[in-house]
């Protein structure tokens, strides 16, 4: 009897166990998002120089992708602009173990992709490669890859990038409203496993049913080259920093494109872009919304800190050029600093419901900014470092709303991330939980010598954890199906009183 009673109680703790995990766990089934083979690779934030001067080395940024498989892949390259409108695509074809680079100022300012060459399907396989993918489609099209962008749609780019306003020609509809203005190109980036070569951007539903794979193969990292920043260094002084891209694998990974498999995500990282009758057909992982970032802030001359932050818009693929502009001020939760005296100091938006403060205002799809801006709650005291703490959930709700308005174009196939009821469009239940990514550049002085360096920031949930409301208890976060904190079926006994869950007491 004792033995049959010791069987019951394990199948009662395993089925409790159960019941919190995800239903499969097949391929890694998980929205921690770690550097490793991927289907999808963010670069988050890249500024180009778009007017250099000849005798001072030009403010670029570079990225390298690496097929670490022997089958060949394509990689499609999405350029888009600090408002999420996405200004030119271009693929690259690498062949297996094949390793590519790009410095984004070839392709903004001179138009060439690749140079001299390009990246053509005539690569010559290396002895380890096969020749063929059997998930590719045919015709490939890939031979016929320019090397060089033309004039007008060169100029198109860096204007988008640089002023906002976007006119290729050829048919393609301008856009005044594309991007904020400013001296340098800035955007983000978006590279893709697809079945063939197309110049279809993520907006096109047929993106998702012809062309997107769902393989994880790709890794890839970035360079950012550029002048010291003002007020920390001479400017003739360069500074250089790298970096993982952000790796987003698909889950679960394989099939060919258009297949519908299941997944257990809750929602997925091109979802606001799926067709809406078809929002499972993406299945890339979905990114947090919060996040601890280390700062130093020495002062002039000393170490100083810029947090580069990439955040999802709520303008979805129909939407109208004029609706890209609603994505240059978007709420956030919470932003707090504590510095090295564990004094905080906040600055909260609660979404913008029942009153709103303007949000930073160069704060868009990406940016980076200084940690002494105004947008960041203020220092004072004699301290230079600290921490953040970053809520950049959006509630999908624009800065310089104040009565609850939202965007209803973020979904979720699984309860409990929020409900946007936007009444306006005929839509309810929408999640409120956006993803974001959020970056550390630190650089500056030490001693005689220059110094930089980028990291990513810790993040306190991830794509699985629900929107964390303003003024909560700072700290880890938890989700359905998984935690970061103590499980809610653990004796609080066997828990630090830091990792219980909220309202569970020793």
């Amino acid at each position: 009897m004792k033995t049959l009673r010791l069987f019951v109680a394990s199948l009662l703790i395993c089925g409790s166990i159960s019941a919190a995990t995800p239903s499969t766990i097949n391929n890694d089934d998980s929205c921690d998002v770690n550097v490793g083979p991927a289907a999808t690779l963010l670069l988050p934030y890249f500024e180009v120089e778009t007017n250099p001067n000849p005798a001072v080395k030009a403010q670029t940024t570079l990225f390298t992708i690496t097929n670490v498989t022997r089958y060949p892949q394509i990689a499609h390259v999405t350029l888009w602009t600090d408002l999420a409108f996405p200004v030119l695509t271009f693929n690259l074809y690498l062949t297996g173990y094949d390793v590519q680079a790009i410095n984004l100022a070839d392709v903004i300012v001179r138009g060439a992709i690749a140079p001299p060459n390009g990246t053509t399907s005539a690569t010559t396989p290396g002895a380890l490669s096969t020749s063929s993918n059997p998930n590719h489609r045919s015709p490939l099209d890939c031979g016929n890859t320019p090397a060089l962008l033309t004039p007008t749609l060169t100029n198109a780019v860096k204007s988008a990038l640089t002023t906002g306003v976007y006119n290729p020609g050829g048919g393609v509809k301008a856009c005044s409203t594309a991007g904020l203005v400013h001296a340098n190109a800035i955007g983000y980036a978006t590279i893709d496993v697809v079945a063939s070569c197309t110049d279809r951007t993520p907006l096109d539903p047929l993106y998702y049913t012809t062309d997107l794979l769902f393989d994880n193969v790709l890794i890839g990292d970035y360079q950012r080259i550029g002048a010291a920043p003002a007020g920390t260094g001479a400017a003739s002084v360069y500074d250089a920093a790298g970096n993982p891209m952000v790796h987003i694998r698909a889950v679960p990974e394989g099939g060919g494109a258009g297949s519908n498999v299941g997944t257990s995500l809750p929602y997925t990282f091109y979802d606001r872009y799926t067709p809406a009758a078809r929002r499972t057909f993406d299945r890339r992982q979905p990114l947090p919304s919060t996040f601890a970032a280390r700062y130093i802030q020495g002062g002039v001359g000393a170490f100083a800190t810029n947090i580069t932050i990439w955040r999802e818009g709520f303008v979805g693929g129909e939407a109208s050029c004029a609706s890209y502009y609603n994505n240059s001020g978007m709420a956030y939760g919470e932003f707090v600093r504590f510095d090295e005296h564990e004094n905080s100091y906040g600055l909260g938006i609660e979404a913008c419901v029942g009153g709103c403060i303007v949000p930073i205002s160069n704060l868009p799809a990406t940016s980076r900014t200084s940690t002494t801006s105004s947008g960041f709650p203020v220092l004072t005291g004699t301290d230079v470092g600290g921490w953040f703490y970053l809520n950049l959930s959006s509630g999908a709700r624009e800065g310089g709303y104040s009565d609850g308005t939202c965007r209803a174009v973020l979904s979720a196939q699984r309860a409990g991330f929020g409900t946007c009821n936007d009444t306006a469009v005929g839509n309810s239940g929408s999640r409120t939980t956006s993803q974001n990514w959020v970056i550390t550049s630190m650089f500056g002085a030490a001693g005689t010598n220059r110094v930089s360096v980028d990291f990513d920031a810790a993040a306190l949930g991830n794509g699985c954890t629900p929107e964390k409301p303003a003024g909560a208890t700072i700290g880890p976060a938890s989700h359905p199906g998984g935690s970061l904190l103590c499980p809610n079926n653990a004796k609080p006994a066997n828990c630090s009183a830091a990792t219980r869950p909220p309202g569970v007491n020793p």
